[in-house]
């Protein structure tokens, strides 16, 4: 039991801790209730009108000493006006969550994911009002919503933009006034006086630390550089230890990871019990947003960054590096690797394994999951062949076009919507280590890679091989991921393999990131216009403006789906830096998330599911494709719309089984429209018709 002087220590520490104020909206009644305009306790506080303002709307708060002067008056007319007080929000209570089973072997139940509702941002989907000093202009929102239940701890939101003037601008339009004019200021502020952050997203898990985003002129006011110049990679790029800065943070006694101070730096100190200690900046000006993920974001203002960013993290996670780097810290977050369990000998609370997760533990991959300069292959000489498990690159050859084909007049690109994440939908993976086994008896519903020869399958060569990424027939034995074979399997082929490398212990790990991020993508297309009640004719129509709809949505939207072939991506990541050599390990080596394995299972779905597809639409139409990049198809056409060649019934229903447009994970909609002839041109020239349908020489990025 605590001590008398330890309990009034603890309630010492209360007292002096900042004073606090009611919510914005209750001063407002307040003050109304005392008959007093905003001016004239503006002339009392000794502040403008449009503070006053602020104070009231939320969008900045009071320093000291106007702080304590502004909350004895507001507890004055509290107990004047007892009517007009609201009792403080309790925090959100979660429903009881349900017990994640034990992992099992063999074939594949579905988990159930102990992951917290995830909070929406309908607030951030407003368009942000200037503050007083600033007149720039902005396209309004394409919708505006209620606002979101608020975290009290978190009250300002889970990041802020910060500018040259200390403004710094959070989601939801609200402005804070920052102080800080060095590094360590700034990270003491943002922890101890911004209210910034984000609850957790996983019972188990832990809340995001805040963000704080620094315009060019901010950077150069705490010290920076307006840009990190050098010859290396630019993910690479960090300043030198010796740089004021960096001895700025080590003398206040702040540390940086190991990735040291670069476009996006962690500045922490050492956990203080359950409290986190750390602030993750990022700096625009050193392409922190990389222009392809976050189009446009880096030169919009500063509350239209917040606007944006917010949006992102209240859907998705406060970023914490490239979408990529994201996409792999959301699967963490839903999935935590370790949860308190109580010691049956000692009664007390330690950290246990956390069912359904990766672990705290980097796993080596079997030898033919691995790459080539992996040391788990060069230390054991390894020459038995690898899992080649990538999305499509297929263009048909010249020589199997019909007449018929080459007189239609269009060829028209479809792109299926986050096709990676629409194979991460219930998709078993493993969670233990592989075990070998030889001549094992194919079971399609355990997870891992298996050895054997579907080089005897009859193919039509008018289809790409469902087996291989480029297209062609296997010419052997090769390695494939269980879902590969299964298709096989499918298509009516025996398979038998000659090994494999299996995991035992299975689950749906990737499906509460599935679920947040589909509805991260449905949720931001619905604003943009683009929602699942529209008809087929409706939805093209939607597609084509809602970019136009609001650019800043428009971004968020690229976000999340950079965030899923990213997060797939970093799966596998390889080495970085021409100083490394093969069978060294590297960094990414020691995260539980290295997992090529998973990635391999993605990809394989993926691919499986283009072909299903095509098959399907041969079934249904006769149509045979042009060519396949990752998840775009080019099919010939006699008129510039997919609803020109897409199946439908009798009823006006697409047919199940081909390819449907719509606004989901998995559907498809319109990539580009380009002329027959200029299809058969590329074609001639061994280049690849669905990589530039879109025009303008368009580039897809294939996952990593």
């Amino acid at each position: 039991m605590a001590s008398e002087e330890e309990l009034f220590a603890s309630v010492d520490a209360l007292l002096e801790e900042e004073p606090q104020l009611p919510p914005p909206a209750e001063r407002a009644q307040l003050r109304e209730a005392a008959g007093i305009t905003q001016a004239r306790l503006a002339v009392a506080l000794k502040t403008s009108t449009q503070t006053v303002k602020n104070y009231e709307n939320g969008r900045s708060e009071p320093k000291s000493p106007r702080l304590e002067a502004y909350q004895r008056l507001l507890k004055g007319w509290a107990a004047k006006y007892p009517a007009h007080t609201s009792s403080a929000a309790p925090a959100p209570v979660l429903a009881p969550q349900p017990e994640v089973p034990e992992t099992f072997t063999g074939s594949a139940a579905p988990e159930q994911a102990e992951v917290a509702a995830p909070v929406q941002a309908p607030a951030a989907l407003a368009a942000p009002e200037r503050p007083a000093h600033s007149a720039t202009s902005r396209r309004p929102a394409a919708k505006k919503a209620a606002a979101p239940a608020v975290d009290p701890r978190f009250p300002h939101g889970p990041l802020a933009v910060l500018d040259g003037d200390g403004s710094a601008y959070g989601a939801g339009g609200i402005v804070l006034d920052c102080p800080a004019t060095t590094i360590p200021e700034l990270v003491e502020w943002t922890l101890r006086e911004s209210g910034l952050g984000a609850a957790k997203l996983n019972r188990y898990g832990k809340d995001s630390d805040p963000l704080i985003v620094l315009t060019a002129a901010a950077a150069v006011k705490l010290g920076l550089p307006e840009r990190l110049e050098g010859h290396e990679q630019r993910r690479s790029l960090r300043l030198p230890e010796d740089h004021p800065v960096v001895k700025q943070v080590t003398k206040a006694k702040w540390q940086l990871t190991q990735r040291g101070f670069g476009p996006w730096a962690r500045i922490y100190r050492k956990a203080q019990g359950r409290e986190r200690q750390c602030v993750q900046l990022a700096v625009l000006s050193w392409d922190a947003l990389d222009e392809r993920s976050w189009p446009g974001v880096s030169e919009m203002e500063p509350a239209d960054i917040a606007r944006v960013l917010g949006v992102y993290a209240m859907r998705v996670i406060t970023p914490r590096g490239s979408t990529a780097v994201s996409g792999l810290e959301l699967m963490t977050a839903l999935r935590p690797p370790t949860k308190a369990v109580r010691d049956e000998e000692t009664g007390n609370w330690v950290s246990g394994y956390n069912a359904g997760s990766l672990g705290t533990e980097p796993m080596d991959p079997a030898p033919p999951e691995a790459t080539l300069e992996h040391p788990v292959v060069v230390n054991s000489g390894w020459k038995g062949g690898f899992l080649n498990e990538e999305a499509y690159q297929w263009v048909r050859s010249v020589d199997t076009l019909s007449d018929e084909e080459c007189t239609l007049p269009f060829a028209v690109g479809l792109d299926l919507n986050t096709a990676f994440l629409a194979a991460a939908a219930r998709l078993v993976v493993g969670l233990s280590a592989p075990d070998h086994f030889h001549a094992p008896k194919f079971n399609p519903k355990i997870p891992g890679s298996w050895l054997a020869d579907l080089s005897h399958i009859e193919l039509d060569p008018r289809l790409p091989s469902p087996f291989t990424p480029d297209g062609s027939r296997p010419t052997g034995p090769a390695w494939y991921q269980t879902h590969t074979l299964a298709y096989a399997q499918e298509l009516g082929h025996d398979v038998h393999p000659i090994e494999a490398y299996l995991r035992r212990e299975t689950g749906a790990y990737l499906d509460p990131w599935h679920d947040r991020l589909k509805n991260a993508y449905v949720d931001t297309l619905a604003d943009l216009g683009v929602t699942k009640d529209l008809t087929d004719v409706e939805f093209l129509t939607a597609m084509e403006q809602h970019k136009q709809n609001d650019p800043a949505l428009a971004a968020v939207l690229s976000a999340i789906k950079a965030t899923v072939k990213g997060g797939v991506g970093k799966l596998r990541e390889r080495p970085q830096g021409k100083s490394y050599k093969e069978g060294e390990t590297w960094l990414a080596l020691s995260r539980p998330t290295w997992r090529p394995d998973i990635r391999a299972a993605v990809i394989s779905k993926a691919r499986v599911n283009m072909h299903r597809k095509l098959n399907n639409m041969v079934k249904m139409t006769g149509l045979y494709p042009l060519a396949v990049l990752s998840d775009c198809v080019v099919y010939p056409s006699p008129g510039e719309s997919p609803l020109d060649f897409l199946p439908y019934a009798a009823s006006g229903k697409p047919q199940p089984g081909a390819f449907r447009l719509g606004p989901t994970p998995g559907l498809a909609k319109l990539e580009g429209v380009q002329s027959m002839l200029w299809a058969v041109d590329l074609m001639e020239q061994g280049l690849n018709p669905a990589r530039h349908i879109k025009g303008g020489d368009a580039v897809m990025d294939e996952g990593e």
